[in-house]
Order: C-alpha cells, then structure tokens, then sequence
C-alpha cells in the first residue's frame, strides 16, 4: 500500500499526443474502484496543453492504494490520447485483521493505560455486510462504549451500568452506506465531558451521559487503543497474547497471509489480551 500525494502528467515524447482533461481512480484491491474528487471540483483533473510540459496536482486529501487508475476526459483534438504519468507518494504500513463474522478480538488492558496521553480509538474498517459490532469496550461500573453498523450506518453507543434500559442508553449515528467494501477511518476522541466522534470526513461532539453482539464480518485496519498497535501485537504473537476456541478442532484458527501480511481468524478463533 502506498500515500499517494500527488499526480503528474505530460503528453506522448515528440507527437501531437495530449489529455486535456482526466479522472483519477483508486483501489487496494484492483476490484472495488473509488474515484477522487478534489474540493470544490466535479472530480476532473486539468490535464495538459502539449506533448512536453508537466502538469501536476496535488492531492488536497491523502490517498492509501494499491492501484490508481486514470481515465481521459477530453484530448488534442488534432492528436490522440497520449500520456506519460507520475505518481507521488510514501509506503504507508498497515496492520489489518480479517473477521468472517464469527470470530472476535478480546482484549484486557491493566489500569495503568489509564493515564495513556493518547486517550481514544481510531481505526479504518471495510465490509460488504451492511450490520455487526465493530468494537466494544467496558470500563469500571460496567459503563461501556459500542461502535455497530446498522443498515450501513456506524452507531455509537454509550452505556450506563450493565442495564439495557433506553434510559441507561444514548446512541448517535454517523456515515451511509458504509457497507461498500471501501476504507472508511473511525476516530473516537474522549475529553472531559464529551467525545469528538468523527466517520471520514464528518466529525460529531457528543456529549457523555448517557448486546446481543453480532460480530463484525469485515477488515479492520490500524487498530489503535490508548496508544496501542494491537493487531500489531497479534501478528508479533506476544506473550500477553492467548488464543481461545470455542470448541476441538484441528484447523488453523489464526494465521498470516505471507504475501498481504493480513491477519486471518477463523469462525472458532477468539484471542484474549492482557496488557501489564
């Protein structure tokens, strides 16, 4: 995977070959394809006024992919579709873990990470299945937080006590059709009296008040809790890490892809953390 951060183009060596106009589109799978639209703008690209100069755009919001696709618009009329084509950008690394919706990740952090400067969740999910528990956390009193698509809508819940009253209950939706096999980035920030609650591009202050889980079927990406890599601490197979299954099987209930560095859990497979 690759942060891309700009484009540049130049028309075809020593002809009449030019684009004067294009659309740039982005996939990490080569399948599902997501096309860029820069601010204020219909999503095509200035392209270029002959066969030897460089046009270059920067990319107003970061792009991560593996593949980009570009799509003429418009040409030299007198020519044909013509290009050479530059893409700039960085490696981005990333640590992703698959559920088939069945399986979960537990973990159990000691008390110290408390006092953690980086206080809240932030994580990048995609999914073709429009419901299920993304995430859950419990803290003292059994007072608890719950980001669960439903109907391709990310809700946050938040929990007083271990009571499932509506009273007990305050539950703010972000996003639409989440469900779209695409990267969307989730980001949770606690402050004194209220959370920053923020799906893609489109942030929400909620204020602190105030599951028959269905597991998530999906990726998630970069899992980060009060600081912590903890898909990270998965694949590294850390001590502090325990595999448990639900039943006697002789499969392979946690493995990595050698060739993608992705996580996979089986629909038996549950690991436990616990972090001193």
């Amino acid at each position: 995977m690759t942060q891309i951060t700009a484009a540049a183009t130049q028309g075809r060596y020593g002809s009449s070959d030019w684009q004067t106009a294009y659309q740039l589109m982005f996939s990490d799978t080569g399948h599902n394809w997501k096309q860029y639209r820069q601010e204020g703008s219909k999503g095509a690209f200035p392209g270029n006024s002959n066969a030897d100069s460089v046009v270059q755009h920067k990319l107003q919001h970061l792009v991560i992919a593996r593949f980009i696709r570009l799509i003429p618009l418009d040409w030299n009329p007198n020519g044909r579709i013509g290009l050479r084509l530059e893409v700039y950008g960085c490696p981005y690394n990333s640590d992703t873990v698959r559920f088939d919706g069945h399986s979960s990740l537990f973990f159990r952090l000691s008390p110290g990470l408390k006092q953690a400067s980086a206080k809240g969740i932030q994580l990048k999910f995609k999914t073709m299945t429009n419901s299920g528990t993304v995430f859950h956390t419990e803290g003292p009193n059994e007072h608890s937080l719950t980001l669960e698509l439903e109907k391709g809508r990310l809700l946050l819940r938040l929990r007083k006590g271990g009571s499932l009253s509506l009273n007990t209950q305050h539950v703010v939706s972000l996003g639409s059709l989440l469900d779209d096999q695409h990267w969307h980035l989730v980001a949770v920030e606690h402050h004194s009296n209220h959370l920053n609650f923020t799906v893609d591009k489109s942030t929400m202050l909620v204020e602190i008040p105030p599951c028959a889980n269905r597991n998530f079927h999906g990726c998630l990406e970069n899992l980060v809790y009060h600081g912590l890599n903890l898909v990270s601490l998965t694949k590294q197979e850390d001590q502090r890490v325990t595999v448990k299954v639900n039943w006697l099987t002789s499969e392979k209930h946690v493995s990595v892809s050698a060739s993608t560095k992705v996580l996979y859990l089986t629909r038996c497979a549950q690991i436990y953390f616990k972090i001193f």
